[in-house]
């Protein structure tokens, strides 16, 4: 890579690790994170004539989908609605792409724009340096011996909604006896066979983890604590999400949600009766408001009413095999899966306080305005509205470096006379 300049590279002697750190001088944008909001900035830039630097801390493309999804995953949308920018799904693809299909079609989205990021980097700092006008970025290598400062004029934070496991604190963790792991760890239902397992989470992923294993001969519960909407994945003939886009180009939030409730009413039943309290505000305003999303059932339901799938309240504590519930119910069950979501990881590297809240990691601007900060600082996919989200903040970035490229190079050439330099 000519645009990466080494301007010092040398072994630090420390008397109890030895690690070779390296500065170097980056001419193009650093993005850190290779996952879909990663590619999909450096495909924009790449269309601008904006080479860019891909760092990523694990050793492959799109990790979360690699190393950390179950394997009967499938897009929850249609596909139209997940491309990224610049190159849709292939025609072939079913309408929701299996987990290997997206996976597949994000290598051909990086070779088609020859993307290639450097794995095995973890950012562990990035700080702006008022005297240089550069941002620093820190890694460390695989081996974690190898420190390299990347020295930017634009850092573009892709580490996404989803960086790192949330693992809450239930009293009684350390007795139980059973496995508890986190869905990040878990595949298939296959070896919970005949085994009681409670899936604490009711989103997306806790309730299709259940119906996989149900689908595993398993016994699963399902733990639900808050209210949550549950919505067909597809009402009157189209997918839910793409009617609702519709119809939001005519009628306000209000109206649509009450149609999608109504239509929910009328094809999945009461879900109060079967323990699922909807919230109080309709799924579009929620979504908006909170970035609380609705689940999409796909089978998950029917098992539910069938009673091959029990609905508990929250938990109390863990005992060595049973589980108490806050209605004072006690059950024993063989394992337990955390459906309990991830967070982001932005508060624990990037040393800025402006542009990020070190609450939750996430722009303090709320869409549309959250992609872009001071010194050349930029956020893909925290928008909390998936893949369209990030799309949209990806387009909106490589215009603005390109932009600032040009300003900044119309404002360094010479002048050869007195105009005013306004007109």
């Amino acid at each position: 890579m000519d645009y990466l300049k080494e301007v010092e590279g040398k072994r630090v002697h420390d008397p109890l690790a030895q690690k070779m750190r390296r500065i170097i001088r980056v001419a193009v944008p650093v993005i850190v994170g290779a996952g879909p909001s990663g590619l999909a900035a450096a495909a924009c830039l790449k269309e601008r004539g904006l080479p860019s630097l891909v760092l990523e801390r694990e050793n492959c493309l799109a990790s979360l989908w690699q190393l950390k999804t179950y394997d009967r995953l499938r897009l929850h949308l249609p596909k139209e609605h997940c491309e990224l920018p610049l190159m849709p799904f292939p025609s072939d693809f079913p309408t929701y792409p299996t987990k290997d299909q997206f996976l597949n079609y994000l290598e051909a989205y990086a070779k088609r724009f020859d993307i290639r990021p450097l794995f095995n980097k973890t950012v562990v700092c990035a700080e702006y340096d008022h005297r240089s006008r550069l941002w620093q970025v820190t890694t460390l290598g695989a081996e974690k011996e190898e420190e390299t400062v990347y020295l930017c004029q634009w850092l573009i934070v892709a580490t996404g909604e989803n960086a790192e496991e949330v693992v809450p604190e239930i009293t009684g963790m350390n007795e139980f006896a059973g496995p508890i792991i986190h869905t990040s760890l878990y595949k298939s239902g296959h070896s919970y066979h005949g085994k009681k397992v409670l899936v604490v989470g009711c989103g997306n992923s806790g309730m299709e983890v259940c119906l996989d294993l149900c689908n595993h001969n398993a016994f699963p519960s399902l733990v639900v604590r808050d209210s949550v909407h549950v919505l067909p994945q597809e009402m009157l003939g189209r997918s839910t999400f793409g009617l609702s886009m519709w119809l939001l180009k005519w009628f306000p939030v209000r109206l649509v949600d009450q149609f999608l409730l109504l239509v929910s009413g009328i094809m999945l039943g009461d879900t109060a009766r079967f323990g699922l309290h909807r919230p109080k505000l309709g799924p579009l305003q929620l979504k908006s408001l909170s970035g609380k999303t609705p689940v999409l059932d796909v089978g998950t339901l029917a098992n539910i009413k069938a009673g091959n799938i029990k609905v508990c309240p929250g938990i109390k504590q863990l005992s060595c095999h049973a589980v108490e519930f806050v209605d004072g119910r006690v059950e024993n069950f063989d394992a337990i899966i955390l459906a309990t979501g991830y967070k982001s990881n932005v508060p624990s590297w990037l040393k800025e306080d402006k542009m990020f809240s070190e609450k939750d990691g996430f722009p303090r601007m709320p869409f549309p305005n959250g992609w872009k900060g001071e010194c050349g600082l930029y956020a893909v996919g925290f928008t909390k509205r998936g893949l369209l989200g990030a799309s949209l903040d990806a387009r909106r970035i490589a215009e603005d470096i390109e932009h600032t490229q040009f300003t900044a190079f119309d404002l360094a050439r010479p002048r050869h006379d007195n105009r005013d330099p306004i007109n």
